[in-house]
């Protein structure tokens, strides 16, 4: 039985080594063909790239009856939940923005490119793209026989569906993007009539157009060409960065398994050159030629290559993720003590509580008092002391408010201007005018401090107070 299932398994590595025979380095001027092999790390990869149902799916949240996200661009608007931030709080997407791209770089000087393989809009769509190409096509090898092919009525049928699914893909993405920007049930009326404004149409067709041509054409030359990332990574990793690696010194040097031949009991390494971990790279590179900036750590290659050591009773792990200094046999260290990553998380914790503080003191009224500077202050001709004020009321909740002003400070403090509740109209600054006078006989210094309160009447819990000056003549 042993003996039969070994036949079993020589004859599938001669199949494979016939298969490699289709394979070709890429060098720009033809498709990478990829082969598709089950294993843990292409689950992994499938459950990552579900992350991305939120961009599809979640335009369609509702929160209090209005979309739950919703970037309002002509309206300088963004809506997240019960959240509304309007252009004066874009510091904090600044914030957002420094989390995300410290992450990057850390996560990179971990484990490197994780985002590439898991995660990026180009992996994850040339990987639906090569799946539904596959499933149409056939096999890799089948699918280069394809394309050598003549043109005749079965090749057309498959190009043309191909194609026609791969825009249908493109345009479903477009729309599912611009639904971010307006509400979403009603940009798909207006589509369904006809009717959308032009720039949500132009912004379907280039998502479309770019998403046709970059994962079902371009492909890995993207990742090569087009991506600075694939360039600057190699600032980023170091001797302790965490990689998919192979192990040189158990490979080498690599041989074909022949028939009736005991390659362990000679000089020959565990790499059977089947070329399995180049046929599945989506960036056609060699890992087994040391790290190179088409590498986008999927970690494909490692799948392959377990599957080839089951079959052929090796250990697995001849290419896994390793450092390389657990390659060469070297300690490894913390990932605590390394100085980048400290460097990168104290600087990813410091946007954090930026960002939390930002939206702890974001509230729902904001009030700005600009004193006026020319003239200071003015002599009233019953001998009280006026100052002129400038608010900016900004109101951040979808509705239309009624404020009342209120100013404290000393006893004697009178305010004209604001005996009548104010508009603050939703979304927007609005400027209102008021006078604060204090009699003369009272004013016993040459300024006081004093507090002008805003306040929603139908909501008394919205409210925002600001500290300003009264001046006065000097004592």
């Amino acid at each position: 039985m042993n003996n039969q299932t070994e036949q079993l398994d020589l004859q599938h590595l001669e199949d494979l080594y016939r298969e490699a025979d289709y394979w070709h380095v890429n060098t720009g001027g033809r498709p990478i063909h990829a082969k598709r092999m089950p294993g843990r790390y292409r689950a992994y990869k499938w459950i990552a790239m579900t992350t991305w149902l939120l961009f599809f799916l979640g335009p369609y949240l509702r929160w209090e009856g209005r979309q739950a996200v919703l970037f309002d661009i002509p309206n300088r608007q963004f809506h997240i939940f019960s959240v509304t931030i309007l252009p004066q709080d874009v510091w904090m997407l600044a914030m957002v923005l420094l989390f995300f791209s410290l992450l990057l770089a850390a996560v990179t000087s971990v484990a490197g490119r994780v985002y590439c393989g898991y995660f990026c809009f180009q992996t994850v769509w040339t990987d639906i793209f090569t799946w539904i190409e596959e499933k149409l096509e056939g096999p890799a090898n089948k699918r280069m026989k394809l394309d050598q092919a003549p043109w005749d009525a079965t090749k057309i049928r498959i190009k043309v569906v191909k194609h026609s699914i791969w825009l249908l893909i493109g345009a479903v993405t477009g729309i599912s993007f611009t639904l971010w920007f307006g509400d979403a049930l009603q940009l798909w009326k207006a589509y369904l009539t006809l009717q959308a404004p032009l720039v949500a149409w132009l912004s379907v067709g280039i998502f479309t157009f770019f998403t046709y041509l970059f994962s079902g054409h371009l492909r890995e030359q993207v990742c090569f060409w087009l991506c600075p990332y694939a360039r600057i990574q190699g600032v980023m990793v170091d001797r302790t960065t965490v990689l998919p690696t192979y192990d040189f010194s158990r490979g080498e040097p690599r041989g074909k398994l022949k028939k009736g031949v005991d390659t362990r009991a000679g000089k020959q390494g565990d790499c059977i050159d089947c070329k399995q971990c180049v046929q599945v790279c989506p960036t056609g590179i060699d890992i087994r030629r040391g790290q190179q900036e088409g590498c986008i750590t999927c970690a494909l290659c490692l799948d392959a290559c377990d599957a080839v050591m089951d079959k052929i009773n090796r250990p697995r792990g001849l290419i896994r993720y390793a450092s390389l200094d657990e390659i060469e046999g070297k300690p490894s260290v913390s990932l605590f003590k390394r100085p980048r990553v400290i460097v990168y998380t104290s600087i990813m914790f410091l946007s954090i509580a930026g960002i939390i503080y930002g939206l702890a003191t974001l509230g729902s009224l904001e009030l700005k008092v600009l004193h006026e500077r020319q003239p200071l202050f003015v002599m009233q001709s019953d001998g009280s002391v006026q100052n002129k004020y400038e608010l900016k009321i900004l109101n951040k909740t979808g509705q239309d408010m009624r404020i009342q002003i209120r100013a404290s400070g000393h006893s004697g403090l009178q305010s004209i201007g604001i005996e009548e509740a104010l508009t603050a109209p939703h979304g927007k600054v609005s400027a209102h005018t008021i006078f604060l006078r204090i009699p003369g006989d009272k004013l016993l210094a040459e300024r006081i401090p004093v507090t002008i309160r805003a306040q929603d009447m139908d909501n008394p819990e919205f409210f925002s107070e600001y500290e300003s000056m009264f001046f006065g003549p000097k004592r």
